[in-house]
């Protein structure tokens, strides 16, 4: 029976047998010491001229190539032992040894020391990349992750129900997945972006508490936080709930057991403002979705730091400096920011620039005084105010930004970011979680300058019917909130859920609104609509992002590190050549034609 490397310590003076991968092979002339590795360690290996089979063999044997090995496990001498491993005090003499399996020299690195091969190669060789320790250590990682996660829900009396892969077109935010059907020519069907309708469908069909770790399919372009095509949500919902606050309470210990238990992580909030919206008795703050854009200048704050957008608009409502003679005046602290070079505040300045921002004004405060470019067009009184609004002390820098609101917000907001990564305020081992909640349940498409949807409209608009009915102009129509709620973690969304609309009334009326008539959801949306004809109860829930929090969680800076097969940055998959052409029949028998790109 094969003997695992981490188990052999239990087997001193015994006859084992192990296999696994060679890892390393050195000749001593009368002994060959060979390092060979399975997916919990490695273990040295000594072969001897007495063992002549083996030892013959054990000459010819190279990196990767696959062995078996039985021989008596033994402690090692005293000054042959290898602390840098945990099996470094024992070792097996080999009795026989039997190769597997060649190996071709390997074209990436498959050790977790020496020089990392580059992404394209670890991508295109994903199966040998694998094999690094630091990868299995994650696979493993990521089990025991999904065993923590199964385990809270059914502690907590969750059902797990898989639902269809196929399915309809879905508004979900981003584009679909199609799939042409062969049985129905000219139709198809979608990959689902979430499983919303269907777990909708569960709670119609009395279901009280629902779970899946579900695939999800969108077609939006890959970034270091976002995979490519297919990624996995702890998808959720709960029958007779009306308050999104009850699933927040549902979830959110699962959060912290994740932070604290699993990863061994410290909570902190270490923005003040943040902290007056945190409940007596939970420890996450629930921040309004205005108070998170107008303090941090997003929706997914991070708040492991400070650096809040501190608003300066009345203090230069009456000045005589033309650049702050604007609808808005925001800035942010700089703690230690005085340090920054004259070329580090130009790269700043060019990152303002290029997030809409006419240039970034600043003022330095070094040696007791206000040193900056504009000093000389502000007030004593201005000067006195700016410190005071913004606790800037000695040694410190202030930041402004001066236009509309929305892009003050957007470029500061930004920035602040960029000056936590650049003083290194992102600490790894600190998570910082927090709610953010009453999102716009619409939201002005400036491309179209028309109203769209802010996330879906499966959620319940806070006021219900008479908030839709209500409200005439577009200023009104955008003031409607949804009884939303996304869960940020140290500035990544990793949850977004709502209180869901289950009234078919309402569902009509959010789409009329935007000018799509009944027959239009109708026909998107029959099958849901006719069941919340038949008794359909209250219901909410949420879908935690489990490849983000993941990332995390282990302190991976790019989510595809974490995915035993992920796409590249451009969605190929480098190792299985996929997306490629299909056969001429294939087409024929899905009623498709490929129509040649113009030149």
């Amino acid at each position: 029976m094969r003997i695992l490397v981490e188990n052999l310590h239990d087997f001193l003076g015994k006859t084992v047998m192990v296999e696994g991968w060679v890892n390393s092979r050195r000749d001593h002339g009368g002994l060959i010491f060979i390092d060979l590795r399975d997916h919990t360690g490695i273990i040295q290996l000594v072969v001897t001229p007495e063992t002549e089979k083996s030892f013959k063999l054990a000459e010819t044997i190279r990196d990767e190539f696959v062995l078996k090995a039985i021989g008596i496990m033994r402690e090692r001498e005293p000054d042959l032992i290898n602390p840098n491993i945990p099996t470094g005090k024992i070792e097996l003499v080999v009795e026989d040894l039997e190769l597997l399996n060649k190996s071709e020299p390997l074209p990436v690195n498959t050790h977790d020391d020496g020089e990392k091969s580059s992404e394209e190669m670890r991508l295109k060789y994903r199966y040998l990349d694998l094999r690094r320790p630091s990868m299995q250590n994650l696979l493993k990682r990521r089990s025991e992750y999904y065993r923590f996660l199964r385990n809270y829900m059914y502690d907590h009396g969750f059902t797990e129900i898989t639902t269809p892969i196929l399915a309809n077109s879905s508004p979900e935010g981003a584009r679909d997945f199609l799939v042409p059907s062969r049985l129905h020519p000219g139709k198809f069907y979608a990959l689902p972006q979430a499983p919303q309708q269907f777990k909708q469908l569960l709670m119609v069909g009395g279901v009280d508490k629902y779970f899946q770790i579900a695939p999800c399919f969108r077609d939006e372009d890959p970034r270091a936080d976002r995979l490519y095509g297919d990624f996995y949500q702890l998808d959720m919902e709960m029958a007779f709930v009306e308050d999104g606050e009850t699933v927040r309470r549902e979830i959110e210990p699962l959060y912290i057991s994740l932070a604290t238990d699993f990863a061994n992580k410290k909570l902190v909030i270490n923005s003040e403002p943040a902290k007056a919206y945190i409940p007596e008795d939970s420890g996450v703050p629930r921040l309004p979705y205005e108070f998170a854009m107008e303090t941090y200048g997003v929706d997914k704050p991070d708040l492991r730091y400070g650096i809040e957008l501190v608003d300066l608009t009345d203090v230069f409502k009456n000045t005589e400096f033309k650049v702050f003679k604007t609808e808005c005046v925001k800035a942010i602290c700089v703690k230690n920011g005085a340090s920054l070079t004259r070329r580090e505040i130009d790269e700043f300045t060019d990152q303002a620039r290029k997030l809409g921002a006419g240039g970034l004004a600043y003022i330095l405060y070094v040696d007791g005084e206000a040193k900056s470019p504009i000093a000389k067009f502000l007030t004593v009184e201005e000067l006195n105010a700016i410190k005071e609004k913004t606790g800037a002390q000695e040694g410190d820098a202030v930041f402004f930004g001066a236009d509309d609101r929305k892009k003050v917000n957007k470029v500061l907001g930004q920035l602040r970011i960029s000056f936590a990564d650049h003083f290194h305020l992102k600490n790894p081992d600190e998570i910082a979680y927090c709610w953010v909640m009453d999102f716009p349940f619409y939201e002005w498409d400036e491309t179209n300058k028309k109203l769209d949807f802010g996330h879906n409209p499966f959620s319940m608009p806070k006021g219900g019917l008479k908030a839709l009915e209500t409200a005439k102009t577009d200023a009104e129509k955008l003031a409607i909130k949804a009884d939303q709620y996304d869960m940020v973690m140290n500035g990544y969304e990793v949850c977004s859920g709502a209180v869901r609309n289950y009234n078919p009334e309402i569902m009509y009326k959010v789409f009329n609104i935007l000018g799509y008539n009944n027959e239009y959801v109708e026909a998107r949306f029959g099958g849901m609509l006719n069941a919340f004809k038949f008794g359909a109860p209250p219901h909410a829930g949420c879908a935690p992002g489990l490849d983000r929090i993941f990332m995390v969680l282990e302190g991976i800076e790019n989510i595809r590190d974490i995915v035993a097969f992920p796409k590249n940055g451009s969605g190929v998959d480098l190792m299985m050549n996929s997306p490629s052409p299909v056969d001429q029949i294939q087409l024929d028998e899905a009623h498709l034609a490929i129509i040649p790109e113009e030149d």
